[in-house]
């Protein structure tokens, strides 16, 4: 049976049932958060339902993986905020709390559409992240805590977030750092306001970018999209517009990862940043 609640929601917390670390994290939030089981169900699921800074929180479980749910917003109306609490993986298996949009600057390789990105809450992000590096140092934890690029699906018309845990299956069952995530996608649930602040473009650098991590950690800057290195040939004026528009905040400008760009694609990015009239900034 499909749930469609109407205007009430605000904000959607989603798990997987395919994910190890999303349902540990799943089970952090409400051994430390109020929520109760709604007599609705999703999908056949069960569905909680919370009051955070009053706040209408729907807390729901998918049965499939979270990049591919990308029908899910059409089962909701006026949804605010979608934040997906997930695994990550790398090969490096580095211990890592990340955070970041999801949404396709090229290929749909792994869920929502091509050449789409969904809107970027910034605000909501680093206040998650530094929800995650506070109590990184608060429990000792050995992880890096970062902002990930914006890669994967869902593409989704509504401000979304991904709080992940990784990067392995070690990480996927360690209880205290799942319960860190835990608390920075509700940190980022319970300020967010739909703020109509400022924020930046990141483009350039790793997957993990560790400059702009550092400069929202420690200078406060705000970051929405962020375009690694890797993706820099296949963007031009349209992803960099939609780049800036899908972002909650205003997008003020670019920060580039001057290094961490390649040399070839130096003068056209510059080129398309100016066709967009997007200033930046060079770090």
């Amino acid at each position: 049976m499909y749930l469609v609640l109407g205007s009430v929601i605000m904000i959607l917390l989603v798990a997987s049932s395919k994910d190890i670390a999303s349902l540990n994290i799943a089970k952090q939030v409400q051994s430390h958060y109020s929520f109760n089981k709604m007599k609705e169900t999703f999908l056949e699921d069960p569905v909680y339902s919370g009051e955070v800074n009053r706040k209408k929180v729907i807390f729901i479980t998918l049965k499939e993986e979270t990049v591919h749910a990308q029908n899910l917003a059409r089962f909701f109306n006026d949804l605010e905020l979608v934040v997906f609490i997930s695994r990550h993986s790398s090969a490096s298996g580095t211990p890592t709390l990340s955070v970041h949009t999801p949404g396709n600057l090229g290929e749909a390789k792994l869920g929502g559409l091509p050449r789409k990105v969904s809107v970027a809450p910034a605000i909501a992000m680093r206040d998650a992240l530094k929800t995650m590096e506070r109590f990184k140092e608060e429990m000792q934890l050995n992880y890096v805590v970062s902002y990930e690029c914006t890669h994967h699906g869902p593409s989704l018309d509504v401000p979304t977030m991904f709080a992940e845990l990784g990067s392995s299956e070690k990480q996927w069952s360690d209880s205290k750092a799942a319960e860190v995530v835990a608390h920075a996608a509700m940190e980022a649930i319970s300020k967010f306001n739909g703020y109509k602040g400022s924020a930046v473009l990141g483009i350039g650098g790793p997957h993990y970018n560790e400059r702009f991590t550092r400069l929202a950690l420690k200078d406060g800057v705000v970051f929405g999209h962020i375009i690694p290195k890797y993706a820099i040939s296949c963007v031009d004026a349209e992803i960099l517009s939609q780049c800036v528009e899908k972002t909650v905040e205003k997008v003020e400008y670019a920060v580039l990862d001057w290094k961490g760009i390649r040399g070839e694609n130096k003068s056209r990015l510059l080129e398309t940043l100016q066709e967009i009239n997007l200033r930046f900034e060079k770090i």
